[in-house]
């Protein structure tokens, strides 16, 4: 569905900026006699060098735009906020009035950075554009027993960050882990347990060797049909039995499969806080409510949605679920071809036909999709509810979404799909998996060695493991946020763990340059004042800091263009745009060795920079560090 953002929020107590585009809109309304809410709309952000432009052809009046032009120029009166105009042909330019801007960005910056209880770290980029709005974001959602690979990280890092935003937007925020928990591949897991289970290496290291186990008992699936004219594998068929019986609420069968559930959690809640990932509510298909599903099945049959799926039939549906959770092998295989299989007809839309239940009554986990939604209003009556799932599923969330809508679901209009492009070359069923926890493994080491190589830097860390371990964390997480969600990408270990160019290392050491400024003017007695209102900051004159202050002043439109896109990349490249401007001004806004009023003025700039770098850190959740 079409998002719809308040565009026009205007709030200067928040964003600066709403305030200088407040006082051009005003002086356009009144030149051309248009609202000044059209008026507002008009003012964009200027190219390098200019503030503000506005393009007076978008307002649509009767007279030529270059007559409209002259008259804005003719009737531009300059006051606290805006210094001057300029027109280039149907273009109008405005700058700022700097000393104004600088003194008004840098005291709201230092003022919301403070911590609140509401806000620990801040609020300054957030807003209220949300409030009393509730909405439920799924994402991560693994399978148990299995481990954390790469193909799961993006899902569970974009999750965040848009958790993370809709939180900086005023939204109440509710984090759901949609755990694989359930279907057929858990009867394979226990007669794989069965076979080659160990309780010492289930209890030494249960997720790992349970994943052992599970490719083991799919190769004997694979050797069972290619040994069989007719692809026929027994312990397919014991699997299905299994998952029967668990469906049937068979004790023993549940135990086991409790057991398996419980381990896995345990372990993805150790990589979730490495991680600095947090959920709200842990879910999972074997929680929606076996009446539910029920209901669900019969308001489609009431709805004439269904129809009888047999053998030979076009398997549309399934065929597109091979993603990464089907990877997984979840309810995937040759069970929707079972004769009296129900499935969605959706034919109609071009969306195939789904199956919501096999032959023999199991449930496919389209339809616990379907009710699962329901539940989940029905609990938390959300104002909007994102799926944080892979592109490889489009069909099937458009086939489970269709269904709701169909069904004439209250919040069927609601639910939104973020995709993102697939991590090549992972494969759970084969065993070709690269873990995510080794991958970190590997970027904490690489950059523990870097670490060791500066020996004078490495006695200022007082734990080089953690250090190393967060930078090595941000790595990853740049390196997969950086570009487009729906771009894909082959998985690359040397590239996540490079420290050339634009990468996770750069800016927590842009971060913690920011930081060194304030211990190593203090050797001078330099300390930062408490008042902003005693920083003469009419003292700072040097271009750079415009420059800089004016990207400062745009973190609150940024975080609401990120509201619209749904994209990290808007907050990583704004983190790198910061970065790079800080680089080149080091040598300009020399703070040490200097009179005490210019050092002052200079370390309340860095001081501002660093909690706006940190802020849009933590959007990506990132833990900005102080020295490494």
């Amino acid at each position: 569905m079409t998002r719809t953002t308040d565009d026009l929020s205007i709030n200067p107590e928040s964003s600066c900026l709403d305030a200088y585009r407040s006082s051009i809109a005003t002086q356009i309304s009144s030149s051309l006699g248009i609202p000044l809410s059209t008026a507002y709309e008009g003012v964009d952000y200027g190219k390098k060098g200019i503030d503000f432009t506005v393009a007076i052809p978008r307002f649509r009046l009767k007279e030529k735009p270059a007559i409209l032009a002259d008259k804005v120029v003719s009737e531009f009166t300059p006051n606290e906020y805006l210094q001057s105009i300029t027109r280039d042909g149907i273009f109008i330019h405005y700058i700022c009035h700097t000393t104004n801007l600088i003194r008004t960005v840098l005291k709201q910056i230092y003022t919301l950075s403070k911590p609140t209880e509401s806000h620990p770290h801040g609020s300054y980029g957030c807003n209220n554009s949300g409030s009393g709005k509730q909405i439920v974001i799924e994402f991560s959602s693994p399978n148990i027993a299995k481990p954390f690979h790469a193909g799961h990280l993006r899902s569970t890092i974009i999750g965040t960050f848009l958790a993370n935003l809709f939180d900086a937007n005023g939204w109440k925020t509710i984090r759901l882990n949609y755990l694989g928990d359930w279907g057929k591949q858990y009867g394979l897991l226990a007669i794989g347990f069965q076979r080659y289970g160990s309780e010492e290496k289930l209890t030494n290291n249960a997720i790992l060797h349970l994943f052992e186990v599970y490719v083991r008992v799919n190769k004997d699936v694979e050797n069972e049909k290619e040994n069989n004219p007719n692809k026929f594998s027994p312990t397919n068929q014991e699997a299905k039995e299994l998952f029967k019986k668990m469906e049937d609420n068979d004790k023993e069968t549940l135990d086991l499969w409790k057991r398996f559930r419980d381990l896995s959690i345990v372990e993805y809640e150790k990589l979730y806080r490495r991680l600095n990932v947090r959920f709200d509510v842990y879910g999972g298909e074997s929680l929606v409510k076996e009446d539910l599903i029920m209901d669900s099945l019969e308001k489609l049959i009431s709805k004439n949605l269904l129809t009888k799926k047999t053998e030979r039939e076009s398997r549309i549906g399934a065929a597109a679920l091979a993603a990464e959770t089907i990877s997984d092998d979840q309810d995937a295989g040759d069970d929707d071809q079972a004769p009296d299989a129900l499935a969605l007809d959706f034919d109609q839309y071009n969306l195939g036909k789904p199956v919501v239940q096999k032959g023999d009554g199991t449930t496919i986990y389209i339809l616990r999709d379907i009710a699962g939604a329901r539940q989940r209003y029905q609990l938390y009556k959300f104002d909007k509810m994102i799926y944080v799932i892979g592109d490889q599923q489009d069909l099937h969330v458009r086939q489970f979404f269709k269904a709701l809508s169909l069904m004439e679901e209250p919040f069927a209009d609601e639910l939104e799909h973020v995709n993102f492009g697939k991590i090549h070359g992972m494969s759970s069923r084969k065993g070709e998996v690269k873990f995510l926890s080794d991958i970190l493994d590997a970027s904490k080491e690489a950059m523990l060695d870097q670490m060791k190589k500066n020996d004078e830097k490495m006695k200022d860390v007082t734990d080089p493991e953690y250090t190393s371990d967060e930078v090595g964390m941000t790595c990853v997480k740049i390196q997969d946020m950086s570009a487009k969600r729906a771009h894909a990408y082959t998985f690359d270990l040397q590239r996540m763990t490079s420290f050339e160019g634009d990468t996770g290392a750069y800016l927590q050491y842009a971060h913690v340059r920011l930081c060194s400024v304030q211990r190593k003017v203090a050797l001078d007695g330099i300390i930062p004042r408490d008042n902003p209102d005693l920083i003469d900051t009419t003292l700072l004159t040097e271009p750079k800091v415009r420059e800089l202050v004016f990207a400062l002043a745009s973190y609150p439109d940024v975080v609401k263009t990120a509201m619209k896109n749904y994209e990290p990349s808007t907050i990583v490249s704004y983190c790198f745009k910061i970065s790079h401007l800080v680089s080149s001004a080091w040598e300009t806004l020399i703070v040490r060795g200097q009179e005490t009023e210019l050092a002052q003025a200079r370390l309340y700039v860095f001081q501002c920079t660093r909690s706006v770098l940190a802020s849009a850190m933590r959007l990506l959740s990132l833990t900005p560090l102080d020295r490494m």
